[in-house]
């Protein structure tokens, strides 16, 4: 049986293009948790796709499985 490797995709309008600090934490899009990178990644691009125009808009993928189980560094799904 293969490990679950959860991620999260979520993004928001960030302070500076320079930054990881968002403009306001209450507006964040939480895309959702997928169980694979290849999932998780797929969405990304898509919301990533839908707010082309806006430049300071950035989403990002969070390797839950690795906060979750920090100690098991040897699975690397990319």
């Amino acid at each position: 049986m293969t490990k679950q490797l959860l991620h999260l995709v979520f993004g928001g309008e960030l302070t500076h293009l320079e930054s990881h600090d968002f403009k306001d934490t209450d507006k964040l899009d939480i895309v959702g948790i997928f169980p694979s990178y290849a999932d998780a990644h797929r969405a990304w691009k898509a919301a990533a796709q839908r707010t082309v125009d806006n430049a300071h808009m950035r989403y990002f993928i969070v390797h839950l499985h690795r906060l979750m189980d920090p100690e098991d560094e040897g699975e690397h799904e990319h």
